[in-house]
């Protein structure tokens, strides 16, 4: 494989998904001649500041802006259509014929219009591989592509994209796929028995943490003041496969034990409500913190002056869960010792030795794993050191990005770790 690769996503720049910030840095560092496209413009007021170091521009399906901007998309798209199917009458109605057979939604008519105008954009800039990054919309739309033009294709798996699609459709994009990347050994072990006999095609790659960024967390990091509260650190969209009610609840058990403790949470999202009114049946006011989204910059920060990070994710009725969370990694990294639930990859990375693990949902088990890090300070110093030795031996940003550059085509590079 030689040429551009596009690399497409849902929106982007997203806050929230930091680990696709940090892919495609680690890609364009490794020299991967990278195009990207998105979906949609994600229209978020704060943006983390490194989007500013991506080299290649961004190309959006449905450019932000007014009605004109949005006519002259859909005319494009309109005409791109018009194009492909004058060029093969017989490979575009094969796959309206599959669209008719198999993936009768609303959702498949808006990813094969959007893929009639990507698969025209990549031929124009002479693009030899599309990736897509996540295994839902934008795999569809990637997936759609390479039945109307032939171009080779490949895409990630993650947690809510790899667990809430169907299995037939993921079996097909599968099959189809060059490769398919996932975060965790639980993701691959998943799709891998979804596969079927295009199992081998399915690569683990781990996501990667900026391990520079976050050492200044670890060596900065304030010592608690004496007889001050155990300082909780949680960082992590608003959202119920985050576990923050078990994390409230193992919150008010410690408290009413005596602990003196402080919780700050990192994020936003729609739960926010629900949870203050938890923290107010709780009486935890005095205790908690929400202080919304915050850049890597000011969340690096937090960790340096947390005591103690925890993951409290559990898995919702629907299947939904986390795969590997990019906070849980940016906290390993600080040094901080961790407290984590048993969640597809979290005890993949939370090794024994590394943090402190617990069965999700489980508040009693989580208050006792926290409460054991509030007393013993030579167990939080050892966890929170041989965390982040961990991270930086198998988790850094451009050590993960030069794992995966063959499957894109480029040769391998030498790119320094963080010590």
């Amino acid at each position: 494989m030689s040429g551009t690769v596009g690399y497409l996503t849902k929106r982007f720049p997203r806050l929230s998904e930091t680990f696709i910030l940090d892919e495609i840095l680690g890609l364009e560092a490794a020299h991967v001649p990278l195009r990207l496209f998105a979906l949609a413009h994600p229209g978020e007021a704060l943006m983390q500041p490194d989007v500013a170091l991506v080299a290649s521009p961004v190309t959006y399906l449905h450019p932000p802006g007014r009605w004109p901007e949005r006519v002259r998309a859909g005319a494009a798209t309109l005409a791109a259509h018009g194009r492909l199917i004058a060029r093969s009458p017989s490979r575009y109605l094969s796959v309206v014929a599959y669209i008719a057979r198999k993936r009768r939604h609303l959702s498949t008519l808006r990813h094969f219009w959007e893929a009639g105008l990507l698969a025209l954009l990549l031929e124009e800039q002479q693009t030899k591989h599309l990736h897509a990054a996540f295994a839902h919309g934008p795999a569809s739309v990637a997936h759609f592509v390479h039945l109307l033009t032939g171009l080779p294709y490949s895409f990630a798996a993650h947690a809510k994209d790899l667990y809430l699609s169907a299995p037939d459709l993921l079996f097909r994009k599968v099959a189809d796929a060059e490769f398919v990347l996932t975060c965790s050994e639980s993701a691959a072990a998943t799709l891998r028995e979804i596969s079927g006999p295009a199992a081998h095609k399915v690569v683990l790659a781990l996501h990667g943490v900026d391990t520079h960024r976050f050492a200044a967390a670890a060596v900065g990091r304030l010592d608690p003041a004496p007889g001050g509260p155990l300082r909780i650190l949680a960082v992590g969209r608003l959202v119920d496969k985050k576990g923050y009610p078990v994390l409230l609840e193992a919150l008010a058990a410690l408290a009413s034990d005596g602990q003196r403790i402080a919780c700050t949470v990192i994020g936003s999202g729609p739960c926010r409500a629900d949870l203050e009114a938890i923290v107010n049946r709780l009486r935890l006011g005095p205790v908690v913190t929400f202080l919304g989204a915050r850049t890597h910059q000011e969340v690096a920060v937090a960790y340096a002056n947390a005591d103690i990070f925890v993951q409290a994710s559990v898995v919702l009725s629907n299947g939904d869960r986390d795969g590997i969370p990019n906070s849980l990694l940016e906290a390993m990294a600080s040094g901080l010792p961790v407290v984590a639930s048993a969640v597809a990859g979290i005890p993949e990375v939370v090794q024994p030795g590394c943090g402190l693990i617990v069965a999700p949902g489980d508040t009693a088990a989580l208050a006792a794993a926290i409460g054991r890090l509030a007393t013993d300070p030579i167990l939080r110093h050892d966890l929170g050191g041989a965390a982040r030795a961990h991270v930086v031996a198998h988790l850094d940003r451009r050590a993960c990005a030069r794992a995966i550059v063959p499957l894109f085509g480029a040769p391998p590079t030498e790119l320094a770790v963080a010590s």
